[in-house]
């Protein structure tokens, strides 16, 4: 399998994947330096991971969602972080991307 390489833009980002009940986020440095946690889609959570991306020194969040479900993450983190909201079905097939992660509870 052919290894895609991408130029790094940003020193520190977080990938969300937002579910109804669910919001799994990753905080990425690099390809080797990255820890995934699950949160619930309750305020207090959402604020947990608010806390926990400021503490890694998160400047940009992209997050991923085809329903609704995005717009309460979206009220927490936009004072705090650049978002970029993307449709799933667009990021389905971007070489590089991967949907096994370990995962950390939060």
């Amino acid at each position: 399998m052919k290894v895609v390489d991408f130029e790094q833009l940003f020193s520190v980002g977080c990938g969300i994947d937002v579910h109804k009940d669910v919001i799994v986020a990753t905080v990425r440095r690099s390809n080797k330096d990255y820890e995934t946690r699950e949160f619930s889609a309750y305020t207090s959570s959402l604020i947990e991971l608010r806390d926990w991306c400021n503490e890694e020194g998160v400047s940009h969040v992209a997050m991923e969602s085809t329903g609704i479900y995005w717009k309460p993450v979206f009220n927490i983190l936009e004072e705090d972080f650049e978002i970029i909201l993307v449709n799933a079905r667009h990021v389905k097939n971007v070489p590089g991307t991967s949907r096994t992660k370990k995962i950390v509870p939060g």
